[in-house]
Order: C-alpha cells, then structure tokens, then sequence
C-alpha cells in the first residue's frame, strides 16, 4: 500500500501513516531511491540524512549526517552526551556504522569521552582494519583522528537522575543473583548452592523468560537506528545510544553490534532494531530479517518472524524492528510496546511516521 504524499495537515500523515501499518500492510515508494528509514520519531535527525542523500552524496555519508544530528540533539535523552547515566553516573557511547556494498563495519562501544559516536565508529572503518574499538582505548583513538574531546558526557539532568537513582537503593538495576538485593553494594555473588534451585530448563524456560522482565521504555534506552538507499542504490545503515540507563559499568548493548541494532546488504535490503539489547542480540534479529528477505520474505513477515523469534522464548521482552528490501518496501514489527518508526522517499515532502501496534497473542 502506497501513501499519497500531498500537502496535507501532519494529523492526517499520522493518521494514514498508523492505518496502513496497523492493520498490517507494507508500505511501498513509488519513487524507490533515495530513502531514509529511522527508528522513533526522530524528525531532525531524518531530515537531515535526507537532505545529504538527496544532494547526491553517499548512503554513507547520510548515515553520518543523520545519526550525528540525533547526537547533537540528544534524542530523547537516549542518544548522545547527556543521558542514560551508568552505576557509576557516566554516559558512555555506542555507535556502529555498516556499508551493505562492502560489507564494511565499524563500531565503538562503551566509549568514554568523546561524544561523536557515529563519527568515531566510520573513523574506525575508515582507518583500522578491526570492526570494533572500546572503552577508553576508543576514545584515544578516536581524539587521536581528530574528533574532539576528551569531553565530560554527563549532564546537570543525567547526574540528577543517578543521584535520585542512588537515594532509591540503586533500584531498579541489571544485577541478579547477588547480594544485597535492595542496596547500592559493594556487590557479592549468592551462596552458589542456592543458584542450582533457579537453573533454567527447557520445562521452565518460559517462567525464567518471564522473571528476566525488562527495565526498558523509550525514554531509558533507546537507539537511532537508520537506513538509508542512495541514488545509486546503495544501502548503509548505522546506530548510536548511550545504552542503558543505570547499566552496570562495562556493559556493551546491541548498538554496536552488526546483525543485531542493525543489517544492510544492498543486493536484499536493511534492518534497525530498538529496544532490550541485552536480549536482543542473543538472536540477532536484523541478520535474521535480512536474511529472510534473501530468501523471498516480503519486509513485514521477515520482521514479524524475527521478532516472534525473541518472543516465544522472552514473552516479557520489549523491542521492535522495521524492515526495509532493495525496492523500498517497508514494515515494522514490535513486541511489549508501541513502535513508530520514520520515513523519507521522492515522493513525499517531509517525514512521514509510522505507527505499529503489537499484535495481541491469541492462545
């Protein structure tokens, strides 16, 4: 189902934007290249990716431009400098961009310092042959390729939150099977003796999934993940976040991870991913869609799969995916929450949001 983009009220977008997905059809661009698809609402972040392919230059290039101003923007507070502070009250960094000619990939994670995520991660593409750098060592490099810092990543309202975080007990956290249970640590293991009671088996697997209920909402962990189809065709997608609010220090999401926050190939199409990384990329759903787009799926089954994937052995999981093949046709799917996802083609004059409902299981 196509989408007429006249001048119309951007009530009337959303309205149509939210039938179309909602009851379960695919959006197909009359005008195929270029194309812009992002998660959330990320408007600016959108445009600006369009305004770059549009001009002409690289898939690549796009992808810089729109996950750059997203950092500069703090989208939601989940993206950039400033937000989703750690145990410790630091923001770190996550950032990964992929060339789907290539197949190029390069990423940071957990780096400190340096708030150009997407920046850093192309300069790691463009001048190691690695996939990925982290940490400190990241942000060494990337200062070292020019980017500036070192810079404190931290905010007046990412420390209040931690603070506020601190006098709450430290809760809710990401720690399990440790003691204390209700306190800030220092943290020890549980008597082991008393873990072989919570092993998780196939007969029970579902409860465990259950007891594993994720922390995540839009607002404190989120990812810009985007894809983008150039003049010539050709697809790159990239991500950037700061990952999880009140994450244990260290911790690597799925932001950076190829497959998982995100997938391109140009000769099939491309995948972003949003959501409980930890979980998610234990089954890296964008390889998956992806690769079941290889194999004749049209976008909206292969994300629909994908996602079922992750639901039927974490019920209580919350994600979401859009999906998008080499002619343009695009879908999204979700589990445990409400996901829009953004999108730019010819044939519309500016940003159209699309709405996608979880489907309620039937038993």
């Amino acid at each position: 189902m196509s989408v007429n983009a006249k001048k119309l009220p951007i009530t009337h977008f959303f309205l149509v934007a939210f039938l179309c997905l909602a009851f379960g059809e695919e959006v197909k661009s009359p005008g195929k290249y270029p194309l812009v698809v992002s998660t959330w609402p990320f408007l600016e972040a959108v445009r600006a990716a369009w305004r770059t392919v549009d001009s002409g230059l690289s898939a690549m290039d796009a992808i810089v431009e729109g996950c750059s101003a997203c950092e500069e923007l703090r989208c939601d507070g989940t993206v950039g400098p400033g937000g989703s502070p750690d145990e410790n009250g630091e923001t770190t960094i996550d950032a990964m961009i992929m060339n789907g000619v290539t197949m190029e990939v390069g990423a940071v994670a957990a780096m400190r310092y340096v708030s150009d995520g997407i920046k850093a991660a192309r300069l790691v593409m463009l001048h190691t042959k690695h996939t990925m750098l982290v940490g400190e060592q990241a942000s060494v490099f990337a200062i070292s390729m020019g980017l500036p810092g070192p810079t404190n990543l931290s905010s007046e309202e990412s420390i209040d939150k931690w603070i506020k975080w601190k006098e709450n007990k430290c809760q809710p956290n990401f720690r399990k099977n440790v003691l204390p249970v209700d306190g800030c640590g220092p943290y020890r293991a549980k008597n082991t003796v008393n873990l072989v009671e919570n092993i998780c088996t196939n007969s029970n697997w579902l409860d465990c999934g259950k007891l594993w209920s994720s922390h995540v909402s839009p607002h404190n962990h989120d990812t810009i993940s985007m894809a983008v189809i150039d003049k010539l065709g050709h697809i790159s997608v990239g991500t950037s976040t700061n990952g999880a609010t009140f994450k244990i220090p260290g911790r690597v999401g799925d932001g950076p991870i190829a497959g998982s926050s995100a997938y391109a190939d140009t000769e099939v199409g491309a995948c972003g991913a949003t959501g409980d990384g930890d979980i998610m990329m234990r089954f890296l759903p964008c390889y998956q869609v992806v690769e079941s787009m290889r194999l004749g799926m049209e976008p909206k089954r292969a994300a629909e799969d994908s996602i079922s994937r992750i639901a039927r052995k974490y019920p209580d999981f919350v994600g979401a995916i859009f999906a998008v093949n080499k002619n343009g046709v695009h879908a999204g799917a979700c589990h445990g929450w409400t996901f829009q996802y953004s999108v730019r083609s010819p044939h519309m004059e500016d940003v159209t949001v699309y709405t996608i409902v979880p489907e309620i299981p039937t038993h």
